[in-house]
């Protein structure tokens, strides 16, 4: 939910202009971030509606895992949160809104239902697919998209700092995708979900995914130093640098032998990313 609300609001901000922070812009946000809200939770849902098993070993604490609600509680929240979310999009006339709610819907589906030719999560390959085009592309041009047409673009563009916060959390959505799995080797190897953490082992999959971080920031500074403004070049290379150097000493202090610190790192990883949220409105 934090993670939702952060880079739709990051995104919109992204997308105005100088003196553009008006009522229409006000509008499509309130409009972005309802529905993104309300789709979240039906997309989380439906994963844990077809895990109670697999959670009961990795995550007894989640709600169906651990008995707090029935089966057909968690149906009717999922229904009625991804209804009003695509209802929601059609009355704000807005494509990209809808195509965006409705395509994070769609993939939801495909990664968790049980059902022949999905259930995608099971492929390492599909999975971080899924991963990608909801987080490093529906979300970073859908929402973008939809604040620039409702402040009155003809048609939407891809503005350089769009167009690098998209290769960006591409790179980051990749690491999600692969370190989320590291904790849950146990309970994914004995359900036979064959992710790579299970094929590589943890530690492997762990450093790949502190590598392809780093190279992310490295590259962010790169971008960030072709601004023309001194203040964005200063801001985004410094800040970079201090996050890919906290995020190399937090790796190094983890023990790779307990599932406990690596999910604690893996929720700090979560920190960095909506961190990268906060600074990508300062990219000009």
């Amino acid at each position: 939910m934090l993670g939702t609300a952060v880079s739709v609001t990051s995104v919109s901000a992204l997308a105005l202009g100088p003196g553009q922070l008006g009522a229409p812009a006000l509008v499509a946000f309130a409009q972005a971030i309802v529905a993104a809200l309300l789709m979240n939770i039906s997309i989380v849902g439906i994963n844990q509606l077809y895990d109670i098993e697999i959670d009961r070993i990795n995550k007894p604490y989640l709600p169906l895992a651990a008995g707090d609600f029935s089966v057909a509680t968690g149906w009717a929240l999922v229904v009625a949160t991804g209804a009003a979310s695509l209802a929601i999009g059609a009355a704000s006339g807005s494509l990209p809104l809808l195509a965006t709610l409705g395509g994070s819907l769609l993939l939801g589906l495909a990664y968790s239902t049980d059902l022949p030719l999905l259930r995608w999560k099971r492929s390492p390959v599909l999975a971080a697919a899924c991963i990608l085009a909801v987080r490093a592309v529906l979300v970073q041009l859908g929402f973008f998209f939809h604040m620039q047409l409702a402040l009155g673009s003809a048609a939407p563009a891809i503005t350089r700092p769009i167009a690098f916060a998209t290769a960006f959390m591409l790179l980051f959505s990749v690491v999600i995708a692969l370190f989320k799995d590291i904790p849950d080797v146990a309970g994914d190897s004995k359900a036979g979900v064959r992710t790579l953490s299970v094929r590589l082992g943890p530690p492997r999959v762990f450093w790949a995914c502190i590598a392809i971080l780093e190279a992310a920031y490295a590259g962010a500074i790169l971008v960030g130093l072709q601004s023309n403004l001194l203040w964005s070049r200063v801001a985004t290379t410094v800040a970079h640098l201090a996050l890919g150097t906290l995020l190399l000493w937090r790796a190094r202090r983890t023990d790779l032998t307990s599932p406990k610190e690596i999910s604690r790192c893996y929720m700090f990883t979560w920190g960095l990313f909506y961190a990268e949220y906060l600074l990508l409105p300062l990219f000009r």
